[in-house]
């Protein structure tokens, strides 16, 4: 008996049809995936505040912790899309699977987050991170995270580090509040997420093409 091809389809708000366990990197436009990031949560949706944080607005915070690094050096604008697109596979399946979660959920998860990372990496022209570059940005995305733990999710300082075993310690400015403004730490609703997170994805590519 032929057993039917096994596929994923989700219609994206431009239209478009992207099949998860096959991406194509065809399957989304910017706005697509702007949107589906800012209605993808942080910390399982849990929040202190009225609504939860996007990955959306996290994947900025990323970008620019990670460019504030170094002070004085500037940094390229792949790695800057790099940094902004680290979790954009999480935009087109619509879940943020919490660290410890991963390993539970297996390595055909993996496989299918890999394949949508690497549909992300050909739409936008990106190479694989270097050993230095995933260093670094590991910095930066676990600075955020520790972070987000205290100022968005409610977990201790001490809690950060003893449950959630994060070394860093949790800033006290929110760096994307000098920024946009606002208060610090709120989390954006989805429309302000997607919107910012937009410009900056097509600033970084206009960039390019200018290049």
């Amino acid at each position: 008996m032929k057993t039917q091809e096994e596929r994923a389809w989700v219609r994206q708000p431009s239209g478009r049809r992207l099949d998860l366990i096959h991406p194509d990197p065809n399957g989304w436009d910017d706005e697509d995936l702007a949107v589906g990031l800012s209605r993808t949560y942080r910390w399982a949706g849990h929040s202190v505040w009225s609504r939860p944080m996007s990955v959306a607005q996290h994947s900025l915070l990323v970008m620019h912790l990670r460019a504030s690094q170094t002070p004085g050096e500037e940094l390229s604008r792949a790695d800057r899309l790099r940094e902004l697109l680290h979790d954009a596979e999480e935009g087109l399946i619509g879940f943020d699977a919490i660290s410890p979660l991963k390993p539970v959920l297996g390595p055909m998860f993996a496989a299918l987050m890999d394949r949508l990372t690497q549909a992300v990496w050909m739409r936008y022209g990106l190479e694989r991170w270097t050993v230095d570059g995933k260093r670094r940005h590991k910095l930066a995305d676990n600075l955020a995270a520790a972070s987000e733990a205290v100022h968005v999710a409610g977990w201790t300082r001490q809690e950060v580090r003893e449950v959630l075993q994060i070394q860093q310690v949790p800033l006290h400015v929110d760096p994307l509040q000098a920024i946009y403004g606002g208060q610090a730490w709120e989390p954006w609703s989805a429309e302000v997420s997607a919107s910012r997170f937009l410009e900056a994805l097509q600033a970084l590519q206009d960039h390019r093409l200018a290049a």
